[in-house]
């Protein structure tokens, strides 16, 4: 067991410092595989108006929102998985991301 804990704290350590970019991944993944529910949604709320307003609350939504969403929530993110230690930290990130996949499997996003 003090072997596999080893493994996970020595792979925490070598991912530390791309702990910006992972955040950015993770946002930017859950953006992917929610941003057709959140289309969705706008659309259906907006059906029946101006091409015109449309157009501009879902070049809003989608190019200003998502991107100021990536680029505030991506830092905030960051610091808060800095703060776990390197075994948690691997966990963490791995368990993320197969959850990530799997909801997009299950929703046939993959």
């Amino acid at each position: 067991m003090d072997t596999i804990i080893g493994l996970l704290s020595d792979f925490g350590q070598f991912i530390r410092p791309w702990m910006g970019d992972i955040a950015t991944a993770m946002v930017a993944c859950l953006l992917v595989v929610f941003g057709a529910d959140i289309n969705r949604l706008l659309r259906g709320q907006l059906s029946g108006t101006n091409f015109i307003l449309r157009t501009a609350v879902f070049i809003l939504i989608n190019a200003f929102g998502f991107g100021f969403l990536i680029v505030s929530a991506a830092p905030w993110l960051s610091r808060q998985l800095s703060h776990l230690p390197d075994v948690w930290l691997v966990g963490v990130v791995v368990t993320t991301f197969v959850f990530i996949g799997t909801w997009a499997q299950r929703h046939r996003q993959v």
